[in-house]
């Protein structure tokens, strides 16, 4: 029964997809649809909020980076392979869009608050790159900026109590300068793809 619904869900998935793929305008935004590699989420009634505090103790929103296209990734420090490669490949774009770079905001989210201390998130993100954004909650929180962005999280326990690690959505989404969830980009998808998608979204704004 449970393979036969998660069946039903997919194909309902699928035709959704199907009907949105023949829209060729986008509400509010005027002009054509960009053709984008990553999922547009264009119009989408969540995402709209986020507000956690960042490695230096400061209360941040999404509105303290409105003028900034921002890549949205949550994860966690002790993650093997996943985050440090979506952080990656987040600052590898920066530096190919060149003088663009700039307009481009890395956040990184913990989905680990109970290791993910301020000092290590500060490291962490500096090591792929200086102007990367690290933010963190209290469980409560956590739980919250999960929910408004629609990301899975879950403690998965190892051998020892400290030894857990986190299953976590696989992907980053991009708001646009006006603060507008945009995009869902797939881990895997590559820097390439994440550049040409963002090269669209610094282009409508010129």
């Amino acid at each position: 029964m449970a393979r036969l619904t998660r069946r039903r869900t997919w194909l309902a998935v699928a035709a959704a997809l199907a009907l949105t793929a023949g829209c060729d305008r986008v509400p509010g935004l005027g002009g054509s649809k960009p053709a984008f590699k990553a999922i547009d989420l264009t119009g989408a009634e969540y995402g709209r909020e986020l507000a956690l505090t960042d490695a230096d103790g400061r209360r941040r929103t999404l509105a303290d980076f409105r003028g900034k296209i921002v890549v949205l990734f949550f994860g966690f420090t002790q993650c093997p392979d996943v985050c440090p490669t979506a952080l990656a490949e987040i600052a590898e774009v920066r530096q190919a869009l060149g003088a663009d770079g700039d307009r481009i905001q890395g956040v990184f989210v913990t989905v680990d608050p109970e290791r993910d201390t301020p000092e290590v998130l500060k490291a962490y993100v500096a090591a792929f790159d200086p102007s990367f954004v690290a933010l963190r909650g209290d469980e409560e929180e956590t739980k919250r900026a999960a929910r408004e962005f629609k990301v899975f999280y879950a403690k998965v326990p190892g051998k020892t109590p400290g030894s857990y690690t986190m299953d976590h959505t696989a992907g980053a989404y991009v708001i646009d300068a006006d603060g507008r969830l945009r995009l869902f980009t797939r881990h895997g998808s590559g820097a390439r793809a994440l550049a040409d998608d963002l090269r669209l979204l610094l282009a409508e704004r010129g």
